[in-house]
């Protein structure tokens, strides 16, 4: 299976967090799947970590370069994406989430998520906790 990592998930996994749900590591170590991150988590983290947030203190280039040295794909940000936010239920207002539901429903991927919120919107979004 193809799975699109939420911010949170992916930073927990590179750094080897306590808080990454034991189920999210199953599915992200099993070599069957194919684990993507968006280039959307790293701007995500990026602005973040410029605003001193406490949960993202994580310097985005050594994000990228573990995400890729453990073999996570990258996925891009289309024009088509962000147009496709436009038929998103009103559930969440974060734009970095409701930009990678829309990622992921526009690829067939399920996106991994440990928020509840998130969980909520129809197409391929899994909880995991």
């Amino acid at each position: 299976m193809k799975f699109l990592l939420d911010t949170h998930l992916l930073i927990w996994a590179v750094t080897e967090d306590q808080r990454l749900p034991v189920r999210a590591f199953e599915l992200i170590t099993d070599i069957q799947n194919e684990i993507f991150f968006s280039v959307l988590s790293l701007w995500e983290i990026a602005i973040k970590r410029g605003q001193h947030r406490a949960d993202f203190l994580y310097e985005p280039r050594r994000v990228r370069r573990a995400l890729l040295d453990n073999g996570y794909q990258e996925l891009p940000i289309l024009s088509h994406h962000v147009v496709d936010i436009d038929n998103l239920p009103p559930i969440h207002k974060d734009p970095f989430d409701r930009l990678l539901v829309a990622q992921a429903m526009a690829g067939g991927i399920t996106l991994l998520t440990a928020d509840a919120t998130v969980a909520q919107y129809p197409g391929p979004v899994q909880q995991v906790n």
